[in-house]
């Protein structure tokens, strides 16, 4: 497989910005990476990413989303468990 070229390049960051979008609006909680079903209104825009970027492209930019949603849950912080003992 070669590089993808600039044009190749802008294509599927457009591609993803457009997936991700969709996501944030319909489901602003669901990780690419878990295996629930995603939203029906983002399932098209999904194959259009899968198709114009490179498939390693893609399992990144999953991963990415989801550490990306993971850091944005620890600034918040979090509640600690109520353990008793």
């Amino acid at each position: 497989m070669s590089f993808p070229d600039k044009d190749a390049r802008a294509k599927c960051w457009t591609a993803r910005d457009e997936y991700w979008a969709c996501l944030d609006k319909h489901a602003p909680d669901y990780q690419c990476t878990s295996q629930a079903p995603e939203p029906k209104e983002c399932i098209q825009l999904r194959k259009l990413y899968q198709q114009g970027c490179p498939a390693q492209w893609v399992k990144h930019f999953d991963r990415k989303r989801t550490y990306d949603q993971f850091k944005q849950k620890m600034a918040k912080g979090y509640e600690p468990l109520n353990e008793t003992k």
